[in-house]
């Protein structure tokens, strides 16, 4: 089940300050709109769970860039690897091999 936060993200179809835009409670038994200060209309239950899926690939795609992020080269290896073509040869086959690890689902 998708995060309330994200299924605001699809429904807007935006990034959204959640200290400002939309305030999310949770008192305990599951997070709810305490306060909706964007133009657009909040939406309703039904809204939401209509973009239930879509928010469920956004967040298994932000896994994905999360797991790549922890083992992809760091900026020190890429930037010896732009002046040494053995270190670009090795980068490049680190970064293949964690994309295949952690693929875009």
């Amino acid at each position: 089940m998708a995060q309330l936060s994200n299924k605001i993200r699809v429904y807007l179809d935006r990034e959204v300050d959640f200290t400002k835009d939309v305030k999310l409670q949770d008192d305990g038994d599951g997070s709810y709109i305490k306060e909706w200060n964007v133009a657009e209309a909040q939406p309703t239950e039904e809204q939401l769970n209509a973009v239930e899926n879509q928010a469920n690939d956004m967040e298994a795609l932000n896994q994905v860039y999360a797991n790549r992020k922890k083992e992809y080269p760091t900026i020190e290896e890429l930037v010896v690897a732009l002046y040494d073509s053995d270190d670009k040869a090795a980068v490049d086959e680190k970064r293949a091999a964690v994309k295949l690890k952690y693929p875009k689902p």
